[in-house]
């Protein structure tokens, strides 16, 4: 605004109106961490579909289940995904264990072979004469222990159907050959030659936890501020083949359950160990003391999913599917609605069919069931946290306050360094019931009017001048949120002939 006007004229001013209305932010933006067959180590990478994780992380790898999960993720709802690799399926600079086969005419390499699976430990492959022999043909035997369990006979290194690179390309699930140049070289030497056991460097519990100075593990995603969901899916493929004990599960959900309480903005999806029962699972949750937190929920059974790559159906931990459901659930209803009794698309059955008294004794103790009714498909059972306070009971309960929280936060960033006075406070308030309005209209506060379903406090009783001298504005909020509807219960009785209920 110019500080005088000296010609005569119309002058135009553009004027604040004051309003500064807070956007919601989004709740449904999963981090994953695990094992993968390509990719950079300890980077988040941002990807928005199938196709883009394949692209920067490869296909489906047997034994693992980052895979699995993110695929689960997508198909279940899920939008956008973090995902951090870790080592342990490819070397350390991300090329996949190799060997050697050399050539019988001069001993240069004729062909190489790679490992498709992660665990290369005692696996070979021994060039023999061919069954049927001819002057450039032979017979490739895949070991594993000592014993064959992949044979391709009367394979030749000339082009045609019976090429080596070919054949073994359609037809294995262990192993890829290529030739050195992309080109025909001689016969390969008859000899077994042993695949390095690439896939087998050590793994511990701090490489998931990471570190979030250097970025590593899951302590990298401090850096990150959208992210809601955490899941470790491949913390029980290491535990299944061996890298990890149970003791190191635990302190690595252990970890899980303190990065999602700093950031005050996230929940971890914990899986249970493979192969439990219903005892066993109880035991599990309730042996170990450190399981009491409202910022993470277990779920349990396992689900049985297609593994294109191996041919065959195999059980997943559930977290990437149930991180999609929260996804979904939040798209089509709202994060206030509890993320149950919904279906778990992609899932051909459970480890586990339970009964109703088993989940009678593991829902009072917080595990999330997954149980499967006829005509109705497999169904999420649970929505509760595992937090001791009942006040952080129910999923959508935090999630709903992560929701409301970190909006406000972000949406009242323009206060900082305003005067702090009346004015300030009346705006302050005025933008915040205007966004709490809308969230009690969305449904997502119990209520009648807006007065029964929140309320907001800023004025000279909580902002007295020994506050504001020290430079602190505080704002009292709070809020009604709507919980699930976990019992229902139908009181029926008999009455007599003609009665009726106004009698």
């Amino acid at each position: 605004m110019p500080s005088s006007y000296l010609a005569p004229g119309v002058y135009m001013e553009e004027v604040s109106s004051g309003s500064r209305p807070i956007e919601a932010v989004g709740t449904a933006v999963a981090a994953f961490v695990g094992f993968a067959e390509k990719g950079p180590v300890n980077e988040p990478v941002l990807v928005t579909s199938w196709t883009q994780f394949k692209r920067s992380f490869g296909d489906f790898v047997e034994g693992y289940h980052l895979a699995h999960a993110v695929y689960g993720y997508f198909l279940n709802g899920g939008g956008t995904a973090y995902v951090v690799r870790v080592g342990g399926v490819a070397d350390g600079d991300g090329a996949a264990p190799v060997a050697e086969l050399p050539s019988a005419a001069d001993g240069r390499v004729a062909l190489t072979v790679s490992a498709k699976q992660a665990d290369t430990a005692g696996l070979s492959v021994e060039v023999q004469p061919a069954g049927d022999p001819t002057d450039d043909s032979f017979k490739l035997v895949v070991k594993q222990g000592g014993q064959p369990v992949e044979t391709f006979d009367n394979v030749t290194t000339r082009r045609g159907a019976n090429n080596v690179v070919t054949v073994v390309k359609a037809q294995s699930k262990l192993i890829t050959v290529e030739d050195t140049k992309g080109k025909v070289l001689a016969v390969p030497q008859v000899g077994e030659v042993a695949l390095p056991a690439g896939g087998d460097a050590p793994v511990s519990a701090n490489d998931y936890v990471g570190d979030s100075a250097d970025r590593t593990g899951f302590g990298g995603l401090e850096a990150i501020d959208n992210v809601t969901m955490l899941c470790v899916p491949d913390l029980m493929a290491a535990y299944q083949h061996g890298k990890l004990s149970l003791d190191d599960v635990k302190a690595v959900q252990l970890a899980m359950i303190a990065h999602c309480e700093l950031m005050s903005d996230r929940v971890a999806i914990l899986d249970t160990p493979p192969g439990l029962n219903a005892q066993r699972v109880k035991e599990w949750r309730m042996d170990f003391t450190g399981y009491d937190s409202k910022y993470a929920a277990m779920y349990w059974p396992w689900i049985k999913v297609a593994d294109p790559v191996a041919g065959k159906q195999v059980f997943v931990p559930p977290s990437g599917h149930m991180a999609g459901i929260w996804a979904r659930n939040d798209a089509n209803r709202g994060v206030h609605k509890a993320p149950a009794n919904e279906v778990v698309r992609g899932a051909v059955t459970l480890e586990l069919n339970i009964t109703k008294g088993e989940h009678d004794t593991l829902n009072p103790v917080s595990v999330n069931c997954i149980r499967a009714f006829p005509g109705q498909g497999i169904r999420v059972w649970g929505a509760r946290t595992l937090s001791s306070d009942p006040e952080w009971r129910y999923l959508n309960v935090r999630r709903l306050f992560n929701y409301v929280e970190k909006s406000i936060l972000q949406g009242t960033n323009w206060v900082v360094f305003e005067p702090n006075d009346p004015k300030l406070w009346d705006s302050v308030k005025r933008t915040i019931t205007m966004f709490l309005r809308r969230v009690w209209r969305d449904g997502a506060l119990f209520g009648r009017t807006p007065a029964e379903a929140f309320f907001v406090k800023c004025d000279e009783e909580n902002n007295p001048p020994e506050n504001r001298d020290a430079g602190i504005l505080t704002v009292e909020l709070g809020i009604a949120p709507v919980k699930p509807a976990e019992f229902v219960v139908f009181r029926i009785s008999q009455f007599s002939e003609g009665a009726s209920l106004e009698e």
